[in-house]
């Protein structure tokens, strides 16, 4: 091979290089934004919030005994409140004293 040769092909290589870095179709997900730990707490809020009104329902349904249903709505109700005090954190936000003890009960069981 020639030095002209050689020389083609780093072009042709380079010239491929470039086209394939700067002809990148970008997918509609690089568009979207990001969800902040604040999106994601909203999101587990509200779905916590949905299990206790499906909760009742079903109770009142006759799905669960009372000894059931409140186990899983106090279960319910302290993650709930374990979620708004992280909320509180992040937003800087007065933590109510359901959401104080709730963070002080989630520090004792770690």
């Amino acid at each position: 091979m020639s030095d002209l040769d050689i020389a083609v092909a780093c072009i042709l290589l380079a010239a491929a290089t470039i086209m394939f870095v700067f002809n990148i179709r970008l997918d509609s997900s690089d568009y979207a934004p990001h969800r902040t730990k604040l999106d994601q707490l909203l999101e587990r809020r509200d779905a916590i919030y949905d299990n206790l009104r499906d909760l009742r329902f079903e109770y009142r349904a006759g799905k669960y005994s009372e000894k059931d249903y409140e186990e899983i709505k106090q279960t319910l109700e302290i993650e709930a409140a374990r979620v708004l005090a992280e909320m509180d954190l992040l937003t800087g936000g007065t933590p109510t004293p359901a959401t104080r003890q709730a963070a002080t009960e989630r520090v004792r069981n770690s």
